[in-house]
Formats: C-alpha cells, structure tokens, sequence
C-alpha cells in the first residue's frame, strides 16, 4: 500500500528565489559598472569610422567585432545602454510620480471625482501605447527628453490604477477609521495614512517600469522617431544593422539585442524578488 508522505518544498523554493535574487543583483552591478566606468576609462570615441575594419568578426581586438562603418560594437553597445537606461530610469519615475498622484487622488476623494478620473484613465488606456508614444515623439525634434516624455506620458496609466486600488482597500483600515474618527482631515488622512502606505507598490511598479521604458525607446528609434540615428541607443544599433544580418553578419544584430534582454531579466528578477517580499506565501505540497 503506498505510503502518503507530507513533504514541505519551502526550503527549495527560498533556495531557488536566493539565487535568483542573488543572479539578478550581480547582472544589475555589472551592467551600472559598465555604464558608469566604461565610458570614462575607455579613452576611445565611439563615433570614430574606420572603413578598413567594417564588419569585422567578434576577435580579441574588438570583443563585439565591429559594424558597417568599422566602429567597435562592444563601446557602442554599452554607450546605447547608457542612453536607453538614461530613458528607462527617468521615464519611469516621471510616469510613477505623475501615476501615483493621481491615482492617490482618485482613490482619497472617491465619488464622482474618481469615476470621472478612471473613466479618463480607461480611455487613454485603449490607445496603444506605441501609437500615443509616437503621436507625442512627432512633435518633437528627435531627442533623449522627448522620448522620456512619451514613455512617462504614455506609462503612468498603469501605476494609477494600482494606486488607487491600494488606495480603496487601506481606507478600510482600522487606523484610518481611528484618523477620521480623531477628526483629521482628508487631506492629512491622505498624505500621513494613504500615500505611505501606497510606496511599496509604486516603488515596485516603477522598477518594472524600467524595462518597459527601455523597449518602448527601442521601438521608437527602431522606427527612427527616437534618438537621432547617429547617437547610439539599442534601438539605433539594431535598426542600423538590419542590412547586416541580411547579409548573414549576426554580431551587429545580436549584441545590441542581449544588451537589451539581460538588463530586462535581471531588473525583472528583482523586481521579482520584491514583490514576494510585499506578498510572502508559504506553501507545501503533498506527494504520494
């Protein structure tokens, strides 16, 4: 007869979370490392043609190789990282402060006053994002700050909606009922009680948001309404190589596209790893 045993995966699960936390912290390191002292310690300009070593394969020379007018992919690799992680960080704060204010009004003032601002919020949500990012960006000369306003402007619908969520549930609280009973008024119920206690969340949103942000501004310049072609940014390096592959050169295409995945996945494992901390389960599974 078989034997049912309980048998608790908790420890596995911790185990599993711990490295990848710990997996994503060190990629996060590494890539502001980059950012940061390879510009500065790399003496070289990124912008320098050399016509004799286009399309030269990854070597020990240039680690990359190099793209279709001989410059070297690994600096302007990182020197696109650099300007897509410029976009990603402010775009995303921008679009968390503009998120959570409304969000936080809507959901203190209630009544007609959030009906009206979530019924704003659902409309411009059933636009596509890329279509209003390049209704904005077209206004625009090309550039690094209108491209941070389209992302911001385009991405604070979300962080809004889980603000004032937030927001609708702790005014069932205890202590606020106790606030509100001791005769405080809305206004300080919402910034002392409400908007602290509604940081954990935004703050969690806005790094998910940085990601987000990285790709919108790569689609943007992919579609040449972003950075001006010259400048590097990820979008740019994989737009300009698409003749490249082609051609059956992958390097030019490739790199960029890591460079734009792996800083997607470790931000999106901590940001992980600090939603399980907001929201800790514990579970265990039975095996026969």
């Amino acid at each position: 007869m078989a034997e049912v045993t309980w048998r608790s995966h908790g420890r596995d699960r911790r185990s599993t979370r711990t490295v990848r936390a710990r997996t994503s912290t060190v990629l996060v390191v590494l890539i502001a490392l980059a950012v940061l002292l390879v510009p500065p310690l790399v003496q070289l300009d990124e912008q320098a043609v050399d016509l004799s070593a286009k399309l030269l394969p990854p070597s020990w020379a240039h680690p990359f190789g190099t793209d279709d007018v001989g410059r070297d992919l690994l600096l302007r690799c990182v020197y696109g990282l650099r300007v897509s992680l410029l976009v990603g960080l402010v775009a995303a704060l921008v679009a968390t402060v503009l998120g959570t204010a409304v969000g936080a009004a809507a959901g203190a003032l209630g009544g007609w006053t959030d009906r009206l601002v979530m019924r704003v919020v659902d409309a411009l949500s059933s636009i596509p994002h890329l279509l209003l990012g390049i209704f904005i960006v077209a206004m625009f000369r090309p550039g690094v700050w209108p491209v941070v306003v389209s992302v911001a402007l385009t991405h604070w619908l979300s962080t809004a909606r889980i603000v004032r969520a937030e927001v609708l549930s702790l005014r069932s609280r205890p202590f606020v009922d106790a606030a509100v009973a001791g005769g405080a008024s809305r206004w300080r119920v919402t910034v002392r009680h409400l908007v602290p206690g509604v940081l954990p969340q935004a703050g969690l949103a806005a790094v998910l948001m940085i990601p987000h942000a990285m790709w919108h501004e790569s689609a943007l310049s992919f579609l040449g309404l972003g950075l001006p072609a010259h400048q590097a940014s990820l979008g740019n390096l994989v737009q300009t190589a698409r003749g490249s592959l082609l051609a059956g050169d992958w390097w030019p295409t490739l790199f960029p596209g890591l460079f734009l995945i792996v800083p997607t996945l470790a931000i999106a494992g901590l940001a992980g790893a600090w939603r399980e901390r907001l929201n800790p389960r514990r579970r265990s599974e039975l095996t026969l």
